[in-house]
């Protein structure tokens, strides 16, 4: 077996597979999605936004970094949470428990009316070659009529970032 070393490309064997050093992003894949999704239950939702990369080695990193327009509401007084949930293929990875959101005082018929943009960051060890898929979910604290949580709010677009890194 040959092999060649290579202070920028790390190793290279005979069969011109390479492997880098620690560290090094291999490659970046980003997606984007713009149809506004409204989900008005506690059970999560699938946002519309995910992207799908093949890892070039079993022992990489996937560092997934995604933002995405979001609004709660809730037309009444009362608070509300909006929860995100980061899924690998349809494996939950990442659950956000704290939420976000709101608080309207008692009495204030206006509700809650949250608008941000929600960003995460996760570094995940998938352990596989294989094409693999990171999608977002999201979800409410309460299930009574009301409570609204949208993504692509306005119908501005999320984005997802896969970056391969070495391990």
């Amino acid at each position: 077996m040959s092999l060649v070393l290579d202070g920028t490309n790390g190793l290279t064997f005979n069969n011109a597979s390479t492997q880098a050093s620690a560290g090094v992003v291999l490659q970046v894949v980003q997606g984007s999605y713009s149809t506004q999704a409204t989900n008005s239950t506690s059970s999560y939702a699938a946002t519309g936004l995910s992207a799908s990369i093949t890892p070039k080695f079993s022992t990489s990193k996937i560092l997934v970094l995604f933002s995405i327009p979001s609004n709660i509401n809730r037309q009444s007084n009362g608070g509300i949470q909006g929860f995100f949930q980061l899924l690998r293929n349809s494996t939950a990875v990442y659950t956000n428990t704290q939420g976000i959101g709101g608080q309207a005082g008692t009495g204030n018929s206006g509700g809650v009316n949250l608008v941000s943009v929600v960003n995460g960051i996760y570094l995940d060890s998938p352990a596989t070659t294989s094409s693999t898929s990171y999608s977002v979910s999201n979800a409410i604290a309460f299930s009574e009529s009301g409570y609204l949580i949208y993504s692509q709010y306005g119908s501005n677009p999320s984005t997802i970032t896969l970056m391969e890194i070495a391990g």
